[in-house]
């Protein structure tokens, strides 16, 4: 027998060293090198298969049926998935402890149970505690096949004897295959029981769903190659203390990325939230300095959010520039544009930028609402409530338009706003019923027209 050769493996990154090393070579993190057995001629423990010839086909005969969509019981959910689970996908959602990842995935099995037999396998919890929680969620008559397994292959074999359709493993990192010497959660288990799982989900047509810790940064544990390995990439996210949970999309190979369900946590479980909009915009019910309502983009949903800015005298040296869901070099971008070609004088003020309702903005069109909030700060004049405002501010304080103008302008007028501030080039033919809509070329045409 071919004697076993000792490598190292990062447990942050997945690369390997020959030899032990206080920093991991690849991603530079400290103390993440841990010493796993290999044979030689084997991969991630287990022995190399011989290659044989596999049948070919073309994209034409492949593409003549498309994939069948299972419907998971939640309209949110099914949105982010693109339309439902595909058979033989693998989908892997991540979440920080307690956001509620296990009571979605039950959830989940409950509704999935009309496409076919479902299988809950749990490595973190008993039988009788995943009964307690189906029961409080009001889950007593699913049709779902229960299993407490922490090994992948026992997993996968009673998932073939009773025909699983969908199965679904919560967590990840407890499992192992024994085809691996390493304790569950290392790098190498992580990589051989996704991998098997995939394998399984491809040859049978399987639904795969997988629960996935995250780290402190909240990205999910382990290598970056399990985001590879699998189909869909879903994270759970909620600000501390919210009823509130997103659920978003950063990658799927069935559907548009960064589409995003709200849901709310009840005690009967997470429940749908149908107009994520209304819930942003809990305004005053006068018209406040320093708040612009805008909408943003997720995916193929548009929502309205309040952007607030507080403008106030410094009383230090520097003064002081904090971002609350806005990116803080952004915010002092757009402050000194709105200096140099409006005139907006916010060099002894310190500025504070907030985003109702925890939402985070990545994208641009959010530029005109800061500063024409940040100037209605400035001068204690309060925006109009009926009017919205968006689009993206060059440097030369031009206002660029911004994609999907015509839905945002049709979101807007849904919720009763009559007024928009737009670019030029996102200004429609035809504008929505009760809304009146100016376009706009230059940051300080735009301050003088609201």
């Amino acid at each position: 027998m071919a004697k076993s050769k000792e490598v190292f493996i990062c447990q942050n990154c997945g690369a390997t060293s020959p030899k032990w090393q206080g920093q991991c070579a690849t991603c530079g993190e400290w103390n993440t090198l841990s010493a796993e057995s290999r044979r030689p001629g084997t991969v991630a423990g287990r022995a190399a298969a011989p290659s044989r010839a596999q049948p070919t086909s073309t994209l034409a005969a492949e593409s003549s049926a498309a994939p069948a969509r299972l419907g998971t019981g939640s309209t949110e959910l099914d949105r982010v998935l693109g339309g439902g689970l595909v058979e033989g996908s693998v989908t892997l959602l991540g979440g920080d402890p307690g956001i509620g990842k296990s009571t979605l995935m039950l959830q989940a099995a409950a509704g999935l149970c009309a496409a076919g037999t479902v299988l809950y396998a749990t490595g973190e919890e008993s039988l009788q505690q995943v009964a307690l929680r189906g029961s409080r969620l009001g889950l007593d008559g699913a049709a779902a096949r229960l299993l407490a397994e922490t090994c992948v292959e026992e997993i996968i074999a009673a998932a073939s004897s009773v025909g699983a359709r969908i199965v679904i493993v919560d967590s990840i990192q407890t499992m192992y295959s024994e085809r691996v010497e390493s304790a569950p959660g290392a790098v190498a288990q992580l990589r051989e029981c996704t991998a098997m799982l995939v394998r399984h989900a491809k040859t049978s047509g399987t639904a795969v769903l997988l629960v996935g810790h995250v780290t402190k940064e909240g990205q999910i544990a382990g290598p970056r190659v399990l985001e590879h390995m699998v189909d869909t990439v879903l994270y759970f996210e909620s600000d501390t203390g919210s009823r509130f949970r997103v659920l978003r999309s950063v990658k799927n190979r069935f559907g548009a990325a960064n589409e995003i369900g709200v849901f709310a946590m009840a005690e009967q479980g997470l429940r749908e939230v149908k107009n994520p909009s209304a819930i942003f915009l809990s305004r005053d019910p006068e018209p406040a300095a320093g708040s612009v309502v805008t909408v943003m983009r997720e995916g193929t949903r548009s929502l309205l959010i309040e952007v607030q800015v507080l403008a106030d005298q410094s009383a230090g040296g520097t003064p002081r520039r904090v971002a609350v869901g806005i990116d803080g070099n952004r915010l002092t971008m757009l402050l000194a544009v709105a200096h140099r070609h409006a005139g907006l004088a916010l060099q002894g003020q310190d500025v504070f930028a907030n985003v109702v309702g925890g939402v985070r903005i990545a994208e641009t069109a959010a530029d005109l609402a800061i500063v024409l909030a940040a100037r209605s700060s400035l001068r204690d004049a309060p925006v109009p409530h009926a009017l919205i405002a968006f689009g993206e501010i060059g440097l030369a304080g031009e206002i660029r338009p911004v994609p999907f103008g015509e839905e945002r302008l049709r979101e807007a007028a849904k919720h009763g706003f009559t007024a928009a501030l737009v670019p030029l080039a996102n200004v429609p033919k035809r504008a929505p019923d009760g809304m009146r809509v100016r376009g706009v070329r230059r940051l300080a045409e735009a301050l003088d027209a609201d």
